[in-house]
C-alpha cells in the first residue's frame, strides 16, 4: 500500500492539530512494505489526539493494556471488547484499539463497549496499528501489554496462561500456539504454511517456534520499545524475530484460533498471504544479523 500526504507539509500541521490526514492506498492486503518516514507524523498526531480525547484515562493506565488492531470490524469488535474480563491475573486491564481508517462504525462500536480508542483516519496495515497501540500503553504507564485480534478467534480465557510465565519472571514474550493447542480452520494450504515458517524461523534463529503468526500474545511492555517494528501488515513474525534475536526470553503456550464468524479476513489470499510473510521473515532476519553485527563491532 502506498500513502502521500494532501499537501507539503499536511503531516506537520496535522501533527500539531491532533489529526492526520492521508490519501487512503490500495488497502490492507497490500501493506506488506516498511513504513515509510510520514508514518512518525501519523503516530504523533494519533498519540496528540487520543491524549486529549482521555486525558488522566490514557496517561494513567492499569498494570495490563490489551491491545487490538480494528479495521472494517463493525459487528466483531464489541462482542470482543466484551469478552475482556476488567482483571486478568490479578491485574487491572484496559483495552485499547487501534482503528485503522475503518470506514464503518469499527471506532463507535469499541467505544460503546467501553475500550479506549484511536482513530486513525487512514489505513495503514495492522502491524502499523498495533505498533501504535503498543506506543500508547507504554507512555500510558502500562507494565504488560496483551494483543488479542479485533474478529473474536481467540479465547479471552487463555489470557491468564500467557501472562503466567511472565508474571513468574520466567519470560518476556509469551506467544499462543495453535499447534500445541488447536485450530477450526480446515485450510489445509494455512496449516502447512503455519509450519513451514515455523520451521523457517526456528532455523534461523536457533528458538524452537511452533506458531510464528499466532494474535494472541503477551509481553513486557518495554519489549516493543526494545525491537524495531517497521512492517505496515504482516508485522507478527517481524516482533517474533525481533524479540528473539534481541534476546528475549520467549514461550510458547498452547492456545485455541476459532473459525472468524463475523467478516472477513484481511490477510489476503494464501499464495499472497505465504509470499508476504516470506519476505517479511527474511527481511526481518537479514535485518537483525546486521544490526548484531554492527553491535558487536562497536562493543
Amino acid at each position: 500500500m502506498s500513502s502521500r500526504p494532501e499537501g507539503g507539509d499536511a503531516a506537520s500541521q496535522a501533527a500539531a492539530s491532533g489529526t492526520a490526514r492521508l490519501v487512503p492506498g490500495a488497502g490492507p492486503a497490500a501493506a506488506s512494505t516498511a513504513e515509510p518516514p510520514v508514518s512518525a507524523d501519523i503516530d504523533d498526531a494519533a498519540v496528540a489526539a487520543f491524549t486529549a480525547q482521555y486525558g488522566a484515562r490514557a496517561t494513567a493506565l492499569p498494570p495490563l493494556a490489551i491491545v487490538i488492531a480494528a479495521y472494517n470490524e463493525q459487528g466483531a469488535i464489541g462482542p470482543v471488547i466484551e469478552a475482556l474480563p476488567p482483571v486478568i491475573s490479578d491485574l487491572e486491564a484496559a483495552t485499547i484499539v487501534v482503528s485503522d481508517g475503518s470506514a464503518d462504525a469499527t471506532a463507535k462500536e469499541a467505544d460503546a463497549a467501553g475500550a479506549l480508542v484511536c482513530d486513525v483516519p487512514v489505513n495503514r496495515g495492522q502491524g502499523a496499528a498495533l505498533r501504535l497501540g503498543y506506543r500508547l500503553a507504554r507512555e500510558g504507564g502500562a507494565r504488560y501489554i496483551v494483543t488479542t485480534d479485533a474478529d473474536g478467534q481467540y479465547n479471552p480465557a487463555e489470557i491468564p496462561a500467557l501472562l503466567a510465565p511472565i508474571l513468574a519472571g520466567e519470560a518476556d514474550f509469551v506467544s499462543g500456539s495453535r499447534t500445541k493447542g488447536s485450530e477450526e480452520t480446515k485450510d489445509p494450504v494455512r496449516k502447512l504454511g503455519v509450519r513451514v515458517f515455523a520451521l523457517l524461523i526456528s532455523m534461523l534463529t536457533g528458538q524452537r517456534i511452533s506458531d510464528p503468526t499466532f494474535g494472541l500474545r503477551a509481553m513486557r511492555a518495554e519489549v516493543t520499545a526494545a525491537v524495531q517494528l517497521q512492517q505496515r501488515q504482516y508485522q507478527a513474525t517481524e516482533l517474533l524475530i525481533g524479540v528473539i534475536t534481541h534476546g528475549y526470553r520467549v514461550r510458547e503456550v498452547p492456545a485455541t484460533i476459532h473459525r472468524r464468524h463475523v467478516g472477513q479476513s484481511k490477510k489476503g489470499h494464501n499464495a499472497f498471504y505465504g509470499l508476504q510473510v516470506a519476505k517479511v521473515v527474511v527481511g526481518t532476519w537479514r535485518r537483525e544479523r546486521r544490526r548484531r553485527r554492527t553491535a558487536r563491532s562497536a562493543g
